[in-house]
């Protein structure tokens, strides 16, 4: 079947590389005669057949630019639509027919999704609907089990070393204890790798549940070393041996219905409280969301793109692009969501950060 139209849309948190994507996408499908569609706010856009027409004009110096111009959604989720006036929180709605809808009057011959695993795994849905869609991963968690990379990591780790850098010369002028906490939900990959980079002290993992009482032993031994200040660097999902996470609120209708954040500021009067040392936070945010991509996440980015048309191309749908060692390879979505891609505890990457002297604040890993 000749292939003459196809979707893109963005999904989910945006970061640094998406418009990237977006343009590698178009231009691409332009050059073997394939109209493309972006759609408005991630599934939304299909739910309410929103869309611009992706011409060579549109895509046009937005490869730098951080964002994404077709705008992208969280809470749009078809299958639990929240969103007024078609659903509510208290009564979301199923409205994937509308997006099948949205596919057949446009005309479409395939979708594009860009997004983590939640836009996949709803994408994983929608195949079995019958659509055919190809996937791109997009997350600066790098969580995703079956590429080595996603595009968006880069740059926020990026961001999340230089904070890094950066408050090493305030603590070491008050002689205060830092604490920066990153984004990640529950991978610590931005953290480990930025803390390691930047020279932390001690580096708090969901995948390492942290002792209050090792996380105080490792300042006081700074201490009788001479250390003035320390720096720890903090995962949003960072949890306590009893499992518990600090939780800001939870959103009815997200594709991850558990917003984190806190940590930081939870650390910080433990250690007041029994070191009664003077504790400083620095919460990232999305700083690490925003901005412009790195020449790493541009030149994946635009494989990636370029990748995902090519599959269409083939009729190779139901597969997400990925990155394997220096090659882009494809797997199928539903392997790709399987399973999240966490820090290994007994990994290479820990073990490198202990043979340096950084603490994960727990009594069974030093």
């Amino acid at each position: 079947m000749k292939i003459k139209r196809i979707g893109v849309l963005t999904a989910g948190g945006d970061c640094p590389g998406l418009n990237a994507v977006v343009r590698a996408v178009a231009k691409h499908a332009l050059q073997n005669g394939v109209e493309v569609l972006g759609f408005k706010n991630g599934f939304d856009g299909m739910v309410k057949n929103q869309f611009i027409v992706l011409d060579d004009k549109a895509v046009s110096g937005i490869l730098t630019r951080g964002g994404t111009i077709l705008g992208t959604s969280n809470l749009a989720n078809p299958f639990s639509y929240t969103l007024p006036p078609i659903g509510t929180a208290k009564k979301p709605k199923d409205v994937s027919s509308l997006v099948a809808h949205t596919f057949k009057t446009n005309r479409l011959d395939a979708l594009i999704t860009i997004g983590g695993d939640g836009t996949l795994s709803m994408s994983q849905k929608f195949l079995e609907m019958g659509l055919p869609i190809v996937g791109v991963p997009k997350t600066i968690d790098n969580d995703l089990l079956s590429t080595d990379y996603t595009f968006g990591f880069d740059s926020a780790l990026s961001v999340a070393t230089d904070a890094v850098d950066r408050i090493h010369t305030t603590a070491e002028s008050h002689h205060r204890v830092m604490i920066l906490e990153t984004m990640g939900r529950y991978a610590g990959w931005i953290a480990l790798r930025s803390c390691i980079a930047g020279g932390g002290d001690i580096c708090l993992l969901p995948e390492i549940p942290y002792n209050e009482d090792a996380i105080i032993e490792a300042i006081e031994v700074r201490q009788l070393k001479g250390k003035t200040f320390s720096i720890i660097v903090a995962a949003e999902g960072a949890k306590n041996e009893k499992g518990e996470m600090a939780v800001q609120k939870t959103i009815a209708g997200s594709t991850d219905p558990i917003r984190l954040g806190g940590i930081s500021s939870k650390i910080a009067s433990l250690i007041e409280d029994r070191l009664q040392l003077e504790c400083r936070v620095v919460v990232l945010g999305h700083l690490q969301r925003g901005g412009t991509p790195t020449a790493f996440d541009r030149w994946l980015s635009t494989r990636f793109g370029t990748e995902a048309v090519d599959l269409v191309l083939k009729g190779q749908t139901g597969n997400m692009v990925a990155l394997r060692g220096t090659e882009i390879i494809s797997v199928p979505i539903k392997e790709a969501v399987a399973n999240l891609k966490r820090v290994d505890p007994q990994g290479e990457e820990v073990r490198t950060a202990l043979a340096v002297g950084t603490s994960f604040g727990s009594k069974t890993i030093k």
